[in-house]
């Protein structure tokens, strides 16, 4: 019988609920499991945070996520994987080790994976005539953005990960991976799967990119949301690989969600272009081949899952400062409400306009009616009870933003009979993005071992 190896998902984001990680690590007799907690904008924020504060720059999760699931991990020889590291890996490595300390794992070893902030490269290379365009918008004048970046930083895969796990690492700690290298690395660990065997790494990419998500593959944020049962008590998603690279996903009984071909096949074509060749770092998955065959209660069995050699470049997140950002929320009642909304939105462009202020965008939104579907919704058959104003400027400077925000703040006695304030929060900064590429050549990936 082919050898298995169970990998759990224990996070899908900065902020996950914990819970179910919890469960997962004590009654899911796991081999592994991993968390996600960074958003393509994150490193920007954290950036700044360590600019501010050399020892920050990870995410804060990473202290009560492992003062919860450590003790058990351990206890149920389940190693760990996190991106949680952030903008400052070795930091957040740290504060894993003082909670190993304080729980007397002496001699436990903590992955350190460093080499994704290419800022310094990115920058030679730009000097040196090289393009990075934008792949979102194919804009190549770089330049306009170069003074004002925070962040850069390479989507790279499981190769360091593969290297802490070797040396013996319980827990590794990542900053800026991509989301399905937490899964691909233990495979690639355990099964002794090279980059030469690029469908079985297909194979993997595939497994991670339905795991990563944790609860979206369980049911939640899903069409099938009224069939997912409790899900306050959702199920984190696990699956049982073996070595030839099939898989059987699962969750523990008795939790909220459902595990159907269904939520698998909703989740493999989340966040996708190309079907058939699904770029990552550590290869070219194939999503068209993947065939799922439900063989129990909540359990799916995935077979026909491959790819192609890994790609000679690596995907880099460019954050930006982009300007200053000003908001608020009015709220207005019944009777006319759609009318006070439109006119409090007119209020505010014309108290901006005999200011001088100018923003850079501007967007007037309005809840109950159109925040969701924007211009193409439909029109309204009855009159509401209420509907929202939602003010949204993009100014060039946190003053004219803290202007818009101080102007929405008067429809409270210029606008209808009726309304109702939000406290405005104060102007924030707006990061821009510019995803490009560069060579993998550029990038070099560091592995460090801390021991308890």
């Amino acid at each position: 019988m082919s050898r298995t190896v169970r990998i759990g998902s224990g996070s899908a984001y900065w902020g996950d609920v914990l819970e179910p990680a919890i469960d997962l690590a004590r009654d899911g007799k796991l081999d592994y499991i991993a968390f996600d907690h960074l958003a393509e904008l994150t490193l920007a924020i954290l950036q700044r945070q360590r600019a501010k504060d050399p020892d920050s720059g990870y995410i804060a999760d990473i202290i009560p996520w492992t003062e919860a699931i450590l003790p058990i991990a351990r206890q149920n020889g389940v190693r760990m994987l996190t991106d949680a590291g952030g903008a400052n890996p070795l930091a957040g490595a740290k504060k894993v080790v003082e909670i190993a300390k304080r729980n007397g794992f002496d001699g436990m070893k903590v992955g350190v994976v460093t080499g994704d902030d290419v800022l310094e490269q990115v920058l030679r290379l730009h000097a040196e005539g090289h393009i990075f365009e934008n792949l979102d918008n194919g804009d190549t004048d770089f330049a306009i953005i170069k003074d004002k970046i925070v962040a850069a930083n390479a989507y790279i895969g499981a190769e360091g990960m593969v290297e802490a796990l070797d040396a013996g690492a319980e827990v590794v700690v990542a900053g800026r991976v991509s989301d399905n290298a937490m899964y691909v690395a233990p495979l690639m660990h355990e099964f002794k799967w090279g980059f030469d065997k690029p469908e079985l790494i297909g194979a993997a990419v595939t497994i991670g990119h339905l795991l990563e998500c944790a609860a979206l593959m369980t049911g939640s944020l899903s069409n099938f949301w009224s069939e997912a049962g409790e899900t306050w008590n959702i199920g984190f998603p696990f699956a049982d690989v073996s070595e030839d690279g099939t898989a059987v996903f699962s969750k523990l009984e008795g939790t909220g969600g459902l595990v159907t071909e269904m939520t698998l096949k909703e989740q493999l074509v989340y966040e996708i272009s190309d079907p058939a060749r699904y770029l990552m770092p550590d290869g070219i998955a194939d999503f068209t081949k993947p065939h799922f065959e439900q063989v129990g209660p909540d359990k799916v069995r995935a077979t026909g899952m491959t790819g192609i050699e890994r790609p000679e470049t690596l995907k880099v997140c460019i954050g930006y400062m982009d300007g200053w950002i000003g908001e608020a929320i009015a709220m207005f009642s019944w009777p006319d409400a759609r009318e006070k909304a439109e006119k409090g939105a007119e209020i505010v462009r014309r108290r901006l306009d005999s200011l001088g202020v100018k923003p850079l965008d501007i967007a007037f939104e309005y809840l109950g009616m159109n925040t969701l579907h924007g211009p193409v919704a439909p029109a309204l058959q009855c009159e509401p009870n209420e509907v929202g104003l939602r003010i949204a400027a993009r100014c060039a400077t946190r003053e004219e933003a803290d202007i818009v925000r101080r102007e929405a703040l008067h429809l409270w006695t210029l606008g209808g009979v009726g309304s109702a304030i939000l406290p405005p929060g104060r102007p924030r900064p707006v990061i821009g993005l510019w995803p490009t590429l560069i060579p993998r050549s550029e990038v070099q990936v560091d592995v460090e071992i801390l021991t308890v």
